[in-house]
C-alpha cells in the first residue's frame, strides 16, 4: 500500500532551521508531483510548496526566499528546507503525493517555532 513517512519536525526557536523529509513507497515516486502543506490549529490546510516531476517548483508567498523544496527520486524522498522559521510557521506540516485535495497524505510531523 501507499506510504509517506515525515520526519524531521520538532521544536526550534525562531531564526533557526529545520529539514523535513517525506519518504515514499508504494507509488512510483518520480512521476508524482510532490508537496508539503501545513495545518495549523483552529486554520484550513495550505499549501507551502510542490515540486513537479520534471523539478518545477511553486512556494507560498509566505514562504518564499525561506523555505527550499527538493526531491531524490533514487531514494523516493521529497524534503523541505525551513530557515529563517518565524513563530507564525508553527503547524503540522504534511506530505502529499499527487495533488490537492486527492492524491495520497502522510501522516504529519509536528514544527513548532518558539522561544
Amino acid at each position: 500500500q501507499v506510504q509517506l513517512v515525515e520526519s524531521g519536525g520538532g521544536l526550534v526557536q525562531p531564526g533557526g532551521s529545520l529539514r523535513l523529509s517525506c519518504a515514499a513507497s508504494g507509488i512510483l515516486f518520480k512521476i508524482y508531483t510532490m508537496g508539503w502543506y501545513r495545518q495549523a490549529p483552529g486554520k484550513q490546510r495550505e499549501l507551502v510548496a510542490t515540486i513537479t516531476n520534471s523539478g518545477s517548483t511553486n512556494y507560498a508567498d509566505s514562504v518564499k526566499g525561506r523555505f527550499t523544496i527538493s526531491r531524490d527520486n533514487a531514494k523516493n524522498t521529497v524534503y523541505l528546507q525551513m530557515n529563517s522559521l518565524k513563530p507564525e510557521d508553527t503547524a503540522v506540516y504534511y506530505c502529499n503525493a499527487g495533488g490537492w485535495p486527492s492524491g495520497y497524505w502522510g501522516q504529519g510531523t509536528q514544527v513548532t517555532v518558539s522561544s
